[in-house]
């Protein structure tokens, strides 16, 4: 298995925005932590949903929950939570989930560097 992303203190500042947690109507979700980091997976990887590791489950169910969680508008709220926390790689734009992985010395950071049609006016 690879290594969690959520920490203790990342999950912390996201688990009550999430649905499907006790006391929400409707079906629950049975882990949304390792929901989460198998969307980071595919997020970071690049990879498509059909090579997900099988540790996370099986891929359409983390698809298809990862679609209607994004018709939810789900996503924005966890990953704004998420940005309480500076080392967090992950960020929300335009739609998209975005990995932006730590900078090496001297780099900008892809969340606040301007749009290639920023520079170029």
């Amino acid at each position: 298995m690879t290594d969690c992303y959520l920490t203790d203190e990342r999950w912390a500042l996201i688990a009550s925005r999430l649905p499907g947690k006790e006391g929400d109507p409707g079906c629950h979700g049975r882990d949304n932590r390792l929901f989460i980091e198998a969307v980071f997976w595919i997020v970071r990887t690049g990879s498509p949903w059909r090579r997900l590791p099988p540790h996370f489950g099986k891929w359409y169910t983390n698809y298809t929950r990862f679609r209607r969680w994004t018709q939810k508008r789900v996503w924005p709220r966890v990953l704004n939570a998420l940005r309480a926390d500076e080392s967090c790689e992950y960020f929300y734009e335009k739609g998209v989930i975005r990995h932006a992985p730590p900078l090496r010395p001297g780099a900008q950071d892809a969340r606040t560097a301007p749009a290639a049609n920023e520079m170029a006016a």
